[in-house]
């Protein structure tokens, strides 16, 4: 891409040199329409929410050490992994990217110099939080037993726990992601530089383009359902109760009707990071360009069609089923695409192994083996054995943590000087890099074996013969922590103590890199011209 590139000294007479230098005191932070502060505000509120559910996480694997479950009650355990999948879900996964990269990164590398919505952006981030307090509240009035999904009739008829301060949490939170996804559309339509076609968006882009569309469409469906919920359960209204005349599978297809498409907000942006980093690191344009953009668009479409293999064993008609596992294979075409697109970009590369690409290979790795593994639950034979054992939740670890977990820290390295102006320090950068990608392997292919062997989740004990395998999982739990542990004491140092960089340290292209580290408010001093195609890397 080609570019104005950013005057310093033009600038500084009219705003402050960099978003940072604006000022630090509350007031400045709290009431600012800078997209980039926003995307910090959201960064300190995700983190605090990512320890609190990683530490849910933790005592739960430490439980598990052992088969009789004698470190916690059953009740107790039911609400701590309640907790630790609310929280992880719905305040840590669908914003970690979108809210706090995308953000951060969008306007700029679409040449603006903000969010078309300004205050909606900050809006977002309040509500947000709002949502956060209601979720903390429902575990100080005694926490939740009901699942991340909040099952009916379980939810609605029989458990004593905080559903209902729980569920108004989750409810208020899907107005963030309507706002942002809002924010994303029309700023990506309205406010593209000169020269910026459609076909010369950054892939991040369109990652989070195709993102916001989904959650626009999708996160309605998810608010009605919660109101539903609450109407039963407060007011008796027969909705999913069959006693009073309800239907509770009427519950499963509005909550995955939902939910199954959240899975693509959570991994069509770090898609998108990933995209960004194998082509800079291998100094190779990304293959098959169009390829990739029309597989983001397909995956978006797929992702509202395949909600009822959530169902198979929920009796819904056979036809039915063969339709969702048709569809569900379907969508094993597009990620398939993605994969071996990156791998052609990484052929013949000049490969550099630098953190971000660690984690980026790391997620190629994770994320193939979620993706074959979701293949097996495509198929409706083999899901009647694997259902609801924990199979399922290794898959969704791999995933989750294997594909958005590692594509968000990978792109928070990648973008790490732009943001801050600094660098952090590489050793201690490879050492969390290589013990994520460990530690995650031993924490979840272990629970592969368990499920296929028959061990279902969400039980507190366990007969003894399954030992081993629940204690190499805990095990690889301690590592995992040590990986998520690290990048946050040495890039909280290197905010202060890390050496400067300069605007691109990683010779990449983009307009991001054409302004300054950190950037201005206003992000260019003059509005660039795009004139080539992303990705010139030769």
């Amino acid at each position: 891409m080609t570019s104005v590139v950013y005057s310093e000294s033009e600038d500084r007479h009219a705003t402050p040199r960099d978003y940072l230098s604006g000022g630090w005191s509350i007031r400045s932070w709290l009431l600012t329409v800078d997209h980039k502060r926003i995307a910090w505000l959201y960064a300190v509120s995700i983190t605090g929410f990512f320890f609190f559910g990683s530490a849910a996480a933790l005592l739960i694997r430490l439980e598990l050490i052992s088969p009789a479950g004698d470190l916690l009650s059953a009740e107790s355990y039911n609400k701590l992994f309640s907790l630790h999948g609310i929280v992880m879900v719905w305040f840590f996964l669908i914003p970690s990217i979108p809210a706090t990269l995308g953000n951060f990164l969008l306007p700029m590398m679409i040449g603006a110099r903000d969010m078309a919505f300004p205050k909606l952006n900050l809006l977002s981030w309040y509500i947000y939080t709002l949502g956060g307090i209601f979720t903390l509240a429902a575990v100080i009035a005694g926490g939740v037993d009901t699942g991340w999904t909040f099952y009916t009739p379980y939810s609605t008829l029989f458990s004593n726990s905080a559903v209902l301060a729980a569920a108004t949490g989750v409810f208020i939170v899907g107005f963030s992601s309507i706002l942002t996804g809002i924010n994303f559309i029309v700023t990506t339509h309205t406010m593209r530089a000169p020269g910026l076609s459609w076909l010369r968006l950054p892939l991040f882009v369109w990652a989070n383009y195709a993102t916001g569309l989904v959650m626009v469409l999708a996160t309605p469906v998810l608010a009605i359902t919660l109101v539903l919920i609450a109407l039963e359960r407060a007011l008796g209204i027969g909705i999913f109760d069959p006693a009073l005349g309800g239907d509770p599978l009427l519950f499963q297809h509005l909550f995955w009707f939902y939910s199954h498409p959240a899975v693509y907000i959570m991994i069509l942006p770090a898609m998108g990071v990933v995209s960004e980093i194998i082509p800079c690191f291998s100094r190779n344009p990304i293959f098959g360009y169009m390829g990739m953009v029309l597989s983001i668009m397909a995956i978006a479409l797929f992702g509202f069609v395949v909600w009822g293999h959530h169902m198979f064993v929920s009796g819904q008609s056979m036809y039915a089923g063969i339709l969702f596992s048709f569809f569900s294979f379907l969508v094993a075409i597009p990620s398939a695409i993605k994969t071996l697109n990156w791998t052609a970009t990484l052929f013949r590369g000049q490969i550099s192994f630098s953190v971000s690409m660690i984690y980026a290979l790391s997620f190629l790795e994770l994320f193939t083996v979620g993706g074959l593994t979701g293949v097996f639950l495509a198929a409706l034979a083999l899901d009647v054995h694997l259902h609801d054992t924990y199979f399922i939740t290794a898959h969704f670890h791999y995933i989750m943590v294997g594909g958005a977990v590692t594509g968000y820290m990978g792109g928070l390295h990648f973008w790490w000087p732009k943001l801050t102006g600094r660098m952090y320090s590489r050793p201690w950068a490879t050492v969390a890099a290589l013990a994520l990608l460990i530690g995650l392997n031993l924490t979840f292919y272990p629970q592969f074996l368990l499920g296929y062997a028959g061990m279902p989740r969400r039980y507190h004990s366990y007969p003894e013969e399954f030992e081993i395998l629940h204690v190499l999982s805990s095990l690889g739990a301690g590592v995992l922590a040590l990986g998520y542990l690290l990048p946050l004491i040495y890039l909280s140092w290197s905010l202060r103590h890390g050496e400067k960089s300069g605007p691109n340290p990683w010779d990449a292209t983009g307009l991001e890199w054409q302004t300054a580290s950190p950037p201005p408010v206003h992000n260019f001093a003059e509005t660039p011209v795009v004139t080539e195609k992303p990705y010139a890397y030769k």
